[in-house]
């Protein structure tokens, strides 16, 4: 192998194995805005159902106001709690945090 070629994978190497370590398995976009979402709409929740948690619904940013996003039945995951997705406030902002599996 040439000096220049033995250089380029030296440098190369570690950059590409940097890349598969950093690469995150999800991505999660941060939704912040200004305007607050409006009050919760009172659902029905369903019968119960066996396997599933029911994940309530709540307002979704549309880019120029907010839209209502019906309930859903979500599978359980073993040994978890569903943690529901919510808006908070901080300041004048409000976050979307997404829902999520505690263990």
């Amino acid at each position: 192998m040439r000096p220049l070629a033995k250089l380029r994978f030296a440098l190369l190497a570690p950059l590409a194995l940097a890349a598969l370590v950093s690469t995150p398995t999800f991505a999660q976009t941060e939704i912040i805005i200004r305007q607050a979402p409006p009050p919760e709409r009172v659902e029905v929740i369903p019968v119960e159902r066996p396997g599933y948690a029911w994940d309530r619904g709540h307002w979704r940013w549309e880019g120029r106001g907010y839209a209502w996003e019906p309930g859903h039945w979500q599978p359980v995951m073993r040994n978890a709690r569903w943690e529901p997705g919510h808006w908070e406030a901080h300041g004048p902002n409000w976050y979307w945090r997404e829902g999520h599996w505690i263990r």
